[in-house]
């Protein structure tokens, strides 16, 4: 099998996984969305750890993060997206929990879009007018949405805006995936660590020999998989190919809703999705034009 293939898969399966983790955090709705955040923070962070000790590669990971908080503005750049990812997360959790998992959807379908914008205000990037086009569409699906609903969709513009500012942060801090995750948990470790122990002081917490506690722990191994799957999976594609494959997991979620989870899904959310699917259309046409000249030149 040769490496486009491998990372072909590799990178499949992560979305593939993302789009079902809302099965996963259903059968923790009965836990509050903040506590499961505090364990997949801890958890996370305990299999990073095995993971970098694995690897052998303790030594790299810690001059990484003596050189990060060496530089304050480097340091404050990783703590702002560990508190990007930690609201991401804790909405995420919410949503599936609450019956939102439409709006979850409709969040990370966004969220190319946002980014685009983030990239024009922040980064002084220049785009095309096609893509300024796509950008119109999407907002207007959520306008559409909020004229229709008469409140504003929170849920999907703060997965979108949470993830990314996320985005945002790392592409300025620049970090390995691996290294990135286990130092943005690390951040987070002692306030969740305090969490955890107050819940379980005042006998409230989820935690303890049970199947829930079993899936708390287990929290942090369905978070790190799939990252470090798409990590293996991202270096060995085409950056269009990521592109195209990083929509499996809003439409899993968006059947999920429907299918499973018995959400309504109304004329609203069909005009709504489908403008931002024309958005999106118009958007990964444009970038992959753009990636074929460039590989051309």
């Amino acid at each position: 099998m040769n490496e486009e293939k491998l990372g072909t898969i590799y990178a499949a399966f992560a979305y593939i996984i993302w789009g079902f983790l809302p099965l996963y955090w259903k059968i923790l709705e009965h836990v509050p969305a903040w506590e499961i955040l505090a364990h997949r923070m801890v958890w996370s962070f305990l299999f990073m750890v095995i993971f970098i000790l694995a690897l052998k590669r303790w030594g790299l990971f810690t001059g990484e993060l003596k050189s990060i908080f060496k530089d304050w503005r480097t340091g404050l750049g990783i703590t702002g997206a560990a508190i990007a990812i930690s609201i991401n997360w804790v909405t995420y959790i919410w949503a599936v929990n609450t019956n939102h998992v439409l709006d979850a959807s409709l969040g990370y379908y966004i969220n190319p879009l946002i980014s685009i914008l983030f990239g024009i205000l922040f980064l002084g990037e220049k785009f095309s007018r096609i893509q300024w086009i796509a950008i119109a569409f999407a907002l207007t699906g959520v306008l559409f949405m909020t004229i229709q609903f008469g409140s504003i969709p929170w849920v999907a513009l703060v997965l979108a805006m949470s993830f990314a500012v996320y985005g945002l942060l790392k592409k300025v801090v620049q970090l390995n995936a691996i290294f990135g995750l286990a130092i943005e948990t690390l951040i987070i470790l002692p306030i969740a660590l305090l969490y955890i122990s107050y819940l379980e002081w005042v006998n409230v917490g989820a935690l303890g020999m049970s199947w829930t506690g079993f899936l708390l722990i287990g929290a942090g191994l369905v978070t790190v998989v799939p990252l470090l799957l798409f990590a293996q999976g991202a270096k060995r594609i085409p950056l269009s190919l990521v592109g195209f494959l990083q929509y499996f997991a809003p439409t899993i979620m968006l059947l999920l809703g429907v299918f499973l989870f018995d959400e309504a899904f109304t004329s609203v959310h069909a005009v709504t999705f489908t403008l931002i699917w024309i958005g999106l259309i118009l958007y990964t046409y444009e970038r992959m034009k753009h990636l074929r000249k460039n590989a051309h030149a």
